[in-house]
């Protein structure tokens, strides 16, 4: 399935992956397909020596069913799930179906999949969680914690409306600050 009318944002891989097995695995769920020409965002290169990172290009034919399939026979650690905003609802349906699989599902201004007004970002994604608890709460008693790592603020780092790129510093942080929690606590 392809999420972008963009043919630009569709053309390159579905999937790059890139890091060592050896780690947790982060599979990526990028609805703006980033990673088109075969390398991870910048921010990402430097996760790889503690991470495998999945990067799945959702606009790309192909880059959810890479992702099912990872998670349909996933590697022997359990998998971190990372998604923004357009595709929070949908990975919340994949985390459902491959719940086994997963360690966490890592959100980034998942309210996102609408218009959030700059500097709204974290009030927006409160009122998502909350419209979305009893799926939330589900998952959490499956094992799989779902968290908003990152939230749009809307100020000169952000630079564009929420959602925040996958790609985002502050997003890189988000995931890395979650995965060490989580890892620290399994």
């Amino acid at each position: 399935m392809n999420y972008s009318p963009d043919p630009v944002r569709a053309e390159g891989p579905a999937a790059v992956t890139e890091g060592t097995p050896d780690g947790p695995t982060v599979l990526v769920l990028d609805p703006t397909g980033l990673a088109k020409h075969e390398g991870l965002p910048a921010t990402w290169r430097d996760k790889t020596s503690q991470w495998q990172v999945v990067w799945c290009r959702l606009p790309s034919d192909g880059g959810l069913t890479q992702a099912d399939d990872l998670l349909s026979d996933p590697p022997a650690e359990a998998v971190h799930v990372v998604a923004s905003g357009p595709f929070a609802d949908g990975a919340l349906r994949l985390a459902e179906k491959h719940s086994g699989a997963l360690r966490s599902l890592l959100l980034v201004d998942p309210a996102a999949d609408q218009f959030v007004p700059p500097g709204d970002g974290e009030v927006a994604d409160r009122h998502w969680e909350d419209d979305h608890r009893e799926r939330i709460d589900a998952l959490a008693k499956s094992g799989v914690p779902v968290r908003v790592v990152a939230h749009s603020t809307g100020g000169a780092e952000d630079r564009i409306p929420a959602p925040l790129p996958l790609g985002h510093p502050d997003v890189v942080a988000g995931v890395e600050r979650a995965i060490a929690e989580l890892e620290n606590t399994h």
